[in-house]
């Protein structure tokens, strides 16, 4: 399916030149995924709302500033591609091109519901996330926010006991802030943040959780996301038990669009933008021969995540990478830093292939010992 099939020209539009508020004032009546931002009528980028709410510029401040780019999609664009490209983008818009024109737009609502009823054959079991970073009733924001920044993530589930009692999302904290900072003078900023940092997560979390089980499909679970515009849905063992099992996002589905059944891993980029001297195809092609060393390793899922510090030596920017890959043998993971993407890719693929060997030890040492125990069986 091509993106011509599901794409919009029905987008937001703003001038470079526009006022924050004014864009604010858009999301807040019109909720959009994102705004399309146009310089002296040509493209310039995007806007979205999770941009917004996570500054704290002033409303005069000019759209432009604001403005990041979003990967640029072609009308003849596969599906997948494009699913790969938004999550690889951390964008939920693309703008959509014919030849050099701004088309329109697709975002990843638009790409879920044309896919909806292939989505049948899934569980979510199938494409879920297990690794869940959760907090209690009596943590406090700034705790969260924390926890947030560190794993990258948007939402976090709340236990009370060790049972789901709420969810808590970086929207939901911003808003908070915002909301206390505006009523705060110049003189008392300081200590309004202070005070907001304490407050607990009981205060401000959502509850009932809309959750999801191992067995329901994965057309159930996005159509219960679209409908209610939810970003993702909790994973627990039974809709009567509060115990968190993982969680299921929309990205989570557009990365198993993503995958395809050919000869070579599907690898997930994060930060694609801060490749300089390294491609996509040196990455995987590098991941792959790591993992053919030990060839009982069948991997599920591979992410190589950048991030750049404020460090630079001659222009250069400090770079950290980090590999995690999900296989049939359990998590295997490394990160290094170094000057530079393919830097920093290369030590944290050392400590990768260190740490994968390491595994294939661990698991040679248990058949050894289970080969051992049935020979002592036998006698």
């Amino acid at each position: 399916m091509d993106i011509a099939d599901i794409a919009t020209r029905e987008y937001v539009e703003v001038d470079a030149g526009k006022r924050l508020g004014k864009v604010r004032s858009i999301f807040d009546r019109e909720n959009p995924k994102g705004i399309v931002v146009t310089e002296d009528g040509d493209y310039a980028g995007v806007i979205t709302q999770k941009q917004l709410v996570q500054s704290h510029v002033e409303d005069d401040t000019k759209a432009g500033a604001m403005t990041r780019s979003a990967p640029k999609v072609e009308l003849t664009d596969d599906v997948r591609d494009v699913a790969r490209m938004l999550v690889e983008g951390g964008t939920k818009i693309a703008p959509v091109f014919e030849g050099t024109a701004l088309w329109g737009i697709v975002t990843e609502d638009d790409i879920l519901e044309a896919v909806l009823e292939n989505l049948d054959a899934l569980t979510v079991e199938d494409i879920y996330t297990e690794d869940v970073i959760t907090v209690t009733e009596d943590d406090n924001l700034g705790q969260v926010i924390n926890l947030l920044r560190k794993h990258g993530i948007s939402r976090l589930p709340v236990l009370n006991d060790g049972s789901l009692t709420g969810m808590v999302t970086r929207h939901d904290i911003v808003d908070v802030v915002v909301r206390d900072m505006d009523k705060a003078t110049r003189g008392d900023r300081r200590g309004e943040i202070e005070r907001v940092l304490d407050i607990p997560v009981y205060d401000v979390m959502n509850s009932p959780v809309e959750t999801a089980n191992l067995g329901d499909s994965v057309e159930d679970a996005v159509s219960r996301m679209l409908d209610n515009d939810f970003a993702g849905l909790v994973v627990t063992a039974t809709d009567d038990d509060g115990e968190v099992l993982g969680i299921l996002t929309k990205t989570d589905v557009l990365r198993a669009l993503s995958f395809t059944e050919e000869d070579h891993m599907d690898v997930q980029i994060t930060n694609i933008k801060l490749l300089d001297t390294i491609t996509r195809e040196a990455i995987r092609a590098d991941i792959e021969e790591v993992v053919d060393k030990y060839q009982a390793m069948q991997v599920q899922h591979a992410h190589v995540r950048f991030h750049e510090h404020k460090e630079k030596l001659r222009g250069t920017p400090l770079i950290q990478c980090q590999i995690r890959l999900r296989t049939n043998k359990g998590q295997a993971a490394g990160s290094g830093e170094g000057y530079g993407a393919e830097t920093a890719f290369n030590v944290a693929l050392d400590k990768l292939e260190r740490n994968v060997l390491e595994l294939k030890g661990v698991q040679a040492d248990e058949e050894y010992r289970g080969q051992l125990l049935r020979k002592l069986g036998e006698l």
